[in-house]
């Protein structure tokens, strides 16, 4: 059977109706039994009780008095507010970029590796359906892994080192009552600016066969961009790439909240993803489905 279905043909059929294909729930319940969504989301729910046995090993993190700045890090057992906030700033340059890449690298090459993405589009499912539901769980799943680890955090740690305001490294504290409205704000940030790789990956999973590919090609260009970030050489071209705005976040824990850093962030963001997810939708309308 060819993969290549007339759509057109198929809508002339009694009841068929292109968006009541592939329903969202559908493919969210076929993503969330798979056993590497079980897994991801079981390693961001064990990481803060890692870190809390860690510190309980090896001691609590305490004020230095040699007058160095002092760092999320160093009051991480604070509050379970300290804690959570710590657990992201540990996560966010590296452990939240895989489940990203994972989600959104995966969802369509796996098909491909199954050989049954061409009876998807023989169902027939349009190929933009099928883009759009795949990528809209992808981000989903996304998404979700990035407010489980903060919740879990924030659990874990108000049962380890109670509920409190979140002492600030720079000096003061926020208020109890501010503590989370300003962590939605850094899990928004952070998912924003992961953008960019869940574009990488969800284009490079349209271009190939191997899910293995389209996920390890996502990770390794976001590792380029932050390595290129660091070469202070470029200057003011760095402000071009997402990976300099990537903790920019840090600007929401701060007594007076600064949008500037996280504006151009989300900016850079958006624009590039856009970009890459435009690049998938049309290269995939064109291709030829063989597997």
């Amino acid at each position: 059977m060819s993969a290549a279905v007339d759509v057109t043909e198929a809508a002339e059929a009694p009841g068929y109706r292109a968006r009541h294909t592939l329903p969202l729930r559908v493919e969210a319940v076929r993503q969330l039994r798979r056993r590497r969504t079980l897994l991801m989301g079981g390693v961001l729910a064990a990481l803060p009780f890692i870190l809390i046995t860690a510190f309980a090993i090896g001691g609590t993190p305490s004020s230095r008095g040699d007058g160095d700045r002092l760092t999320l890090m160093d009051t991480a057992t604070a509050s379970a507010a300290n804690f959570a906030a710590t657990c992201l700033f540990v996560s966010a340059g590296f452990l939240l970029v895989v489940p990203v890449a994972l989600f959104c690298g995966d969802t369509v090459a796996s098909e491909a590796s199954w050989s049954s993405l061409r009876y998807l589009l023989a169902a027939p499912v349009p190929r933009a359906r099928l883009l759009w539901s795949k990528l809209v769980v992808a981000l989903g799943f996304s998404l979700a892994a990035m407010v489980l680890l903060p919740l879990v955090a924030l659990a874990a740690g108000a049962a380890a080192y109670g509920w409190g305001p979140l002492e600030l490294p720079t000096g003061g504290a926020l208020a109890t009552s501010d503590t989370v409205p300003r962590l939605a704000l850094v899990v928004a940030f952070v998912f924003v600016s992961q953008l960019v790789t869940a574009g990488l990956a969800f284009w490079l999973s349209t271009r190939t066969d191997a899910p293995l590919g389209a996920v390890g090609g996502a990770v390794g260009l976001t590792i380029v961009g932050n390595v290129l970030d660091a070469v202070t050489a470029l200057g003011s071209w760095r402000e071009f790439l997402p990976a300099h705005w990537q903790f920019a976040w840090a600007d929401a824990l701060q007594p007076d909240l600064e949008w500037g850093g996280m504006a151009k962030g989300a900016a850079i963001s958006v624009a590039y993803a856009l970009i890459l997810f435009a690049f998938a939708f049309r290269g995939f309308s064109r291709k030829d489905i063989v597997s």
